[in-house]
């Protein structure tokens, strides 16, 4: 009988130990199941896929969207945009391990869409491009300036890094404009800039015209701007710790470094679960002391970022250069998660402490989990400039070539109103500029917020009009009277920007007519025609919508032919990436 219940007693203990290693077996399939999908996701994940039954993240705010999140757009272009993207690729329900979610102890297969919720969580402001506007109904735009060129770098990455199509909200289209350096004239006089505007036949629609404004900042040498009061706020949370993120910010801030005066000086600060003053204000001719603080940072931790953007505004006011440049440049992925989170609550902390005469730059890294909305309207609200940083090579134009223009600023709350012509302009749209828009009566308003333009910046607007007479985007009323217009036959529109000097609260204003006539595209100048293609490049990563019959064979064309000079192979490069762009719509 004892022999019996051993034995009994050993088959249990033997299916007991065969349970349990089944156990470890199936778990340790799924975690490497799961990091394999974490792989996928880091590196090759879909831009745009179905919302997930059952998302792991937490729901962003709405006014954010995670790239992962379905987007919704208002055309059927955009709609077919979506099909070529999933044609392509971009959206693969691939079945990648097993998980335990709902706690019933079943075993569940999981999408590489339900995957990315967890891995790709990045984030972008949801616009729609500016719509079409009947003079007669509202002749004034108003918008601010925009110098930021982010866009145009992220975009490339997932275009040339990831071989995928950007999400719609990525695209900015002004700030794929105002990547590239316009040969505007200089400025004459008092005036901080020069302002120009160039009339051509639009390329996109029949009998429409395009408005070009260009604005030219006065530059400066970077030996000849004034001391500088810098501090770096550098992220080095756990979620850094990628080859394209800290690696890559700590030889940003090398390149910078490397640049710095004897009357310049450098704080570093870090952050991760908490903030930390690694280095106090040091001057520029140390340089190695600097550079030694720059290598030794590694990364580790949670995301507390608001009391470190409190920290680095107490360190620059301690240090503030009068009559100087006193700047934070904050380098991160973002990923905020721990102290104040909202949105808006770290846009009106960065806004009120603007007022205290330092400005924040934001330096944005890594691919993943990357908040792009927050890191472009941060640097909007600081009275700064956003760059997105995807390799050493842009590191060098933002901080090396461009320095001056990333540093010192010559203009401040500069804003553009146009008020066009009902004698001579039936509709007009702006192209670009969406989350930069301003009410009629703001213009005025010195205590509005509005961009400001770094030394030797150049910046682009871009309006397409419909002549009067003209058939347009929308019919004619058939009950509605058309007004009489009394505006004057020889003008398009009264261009007026206004302006502020350096840590001035008074503006100041310039104005000028643009001229009724325009150019046939093929002889307007080399960078109009250049700046059509790329506004088109963006147009057609949005759907092309408003392209028209223009497509990307018309497109790359168009740029070929003004892509010279070209001494730093920028225009060069945008071919390359309106040939991948066009491959992956195919």
């Amino acid at each position: 009988m004892k022999r019996i219940e051993m034995s009994t007693q050993s088959v249990k203990t033997q299916i007991s130990v065969l349970a349990l290693s089944l156990g470890l077996v199936l778990q340790g399939c799924s975690q490497l199941a799961t990091q394999q999908a974490s792989k996928v996701t880091t590196q090759d994940y879909a831009t745009e896929a179905p919302q997930p039954v059952a998302p792991v993240a937490p729901a962003p705010q709405e006014m954010l969207e995670p790239v992962m999140g379905a987007q919704t757009l208002s055309s059927a272009s955009s709609e077919n945009l979506m099909q070529k993207r999933m044609v392509a690729g971009q959206v693969q329900p691939l079945m990648l391990g097993y998980s335990d979610q709902d706690g019933t102890g079943t075993l569940r297969t999981r999408t590489l869409a339900e995957n990315n919720v967890v891995e790709n969580t990045e984030k972008y402001q949801k616009t729609d491009q500016n719509p079409i506007r009947v003079v007669t109904e509202t002749p004034i735009s108003t918008f601010s300036i925009d110098v930021d060129t982010g866009s145009y770098a992220n975009v490339r990455r997932f275009l040339a890094d990831n071989g995928r199509l950007p999400p719609v909200d990525a695209v900015r289209i002004e700030e794929l404009v105002n990547y590239f350096n316009y040969d505007y004239p200089q400025a004459q006089g008092k005036a901080p800039f020069s302002v120009t505007t160039e009339t051509v036949d639009s390329p996109w629609k029949e009998n429409a015209k395009i408005i070009k404004i260009g604005i030219k900042a006065k530059d400066i040498a970077s030996k000849e701007l004034p001391p500088a009061n810098l501090v770096f706020l550098v992220d080095v949370s756990g979620s850094m710790d990628e080859s394209s993120k800290l690696p890559l910010v700590k030889k940003t801030l090398r390149l910078l470094t490397e640049q710095l005066r004897p009357q310049d000086k450098v704080t570093l600060i870090t952050y991760a679960s908490g903030e930390k003053l690694v280095l106090e204000p040091t001057s520029g001719r140390e340089k190695d002391k600097i550079l030694k603080a720059i290598n030794e940072l590694s990364a580790g931790g949670a995301t507390a970022g608001e009391q470190a953007i409190q920290l680095a505004y107490k360190e620059a006011q301690k240090a503030f250069v009068k009559d100087g440049i006193n700047r934070i440049l904050l380098a991160t992925d973002g990923d905020f998660n721990v102290g104040i989170t909202n949105f808006e609550t770290l846009k009106g902390l960065v806004a009120e402490k603007r007022k205290g005469g330092v400005s924040l730059t934001t330096l944005g890294y890594g691919t993943g989990n990357y908040n792009e909305a927050l890191m472009e309207q941060l640097a909007d609200a600081g009275d700064g400039n956003y760059s997105y940083i995807d390799n050493e090579k842009e590191a060098k134009k933002v901080l090396q070539r461009q320095l001056s223009s990333t540093l010192a600023t010559v203009a401040q709350d500069v804003k553009i109103q146009v008020e066009f012509n009902p004698a001579t302009v039936k509709e007009y749209r702006l192209i670009g500029y969406e989350n930069r828009m301003l009410n009629q009566e703001d213009f005025n308003n010195d205590k509005v917020d509005a961009g400001d333009i770094g030394a030797g910046h150049t910046v682009t607007a871009l309006y397409e009009i419909i002549p009067t007479g003209q058939k347009g985007w929308m019919n004619d009323s058939r009950y509605q009277d058309q007004k009489v217009s009394k505006g004057t036959a020889n003008e398009y529109a009264y261009l007026n920007l206004r302006y502020k000097e350096p840590n001035q609260s008074k503006s100041l204003l310039i104005s000028q007519p643009i001229a009724v006539g325009s150019k046939p595209l093929a002889s307007a100048s080399a960078d109009t025609r250049f700046a059509l293609a790329v506004a088109a490049y963006g147009q057609q990563l949005k759907g092309g919508e408003y392209n028209g019959k223009m497509g990307w064979n018309e497109i790359l064309s168009l740029a070929q032919g003004a892509s010279k000079p070209d001494p730093y192979a920028l225009r060069a490069e945008f071919v390359d990436l309106v040939k991948t762009a066009k491959s992956l719509n195919q």
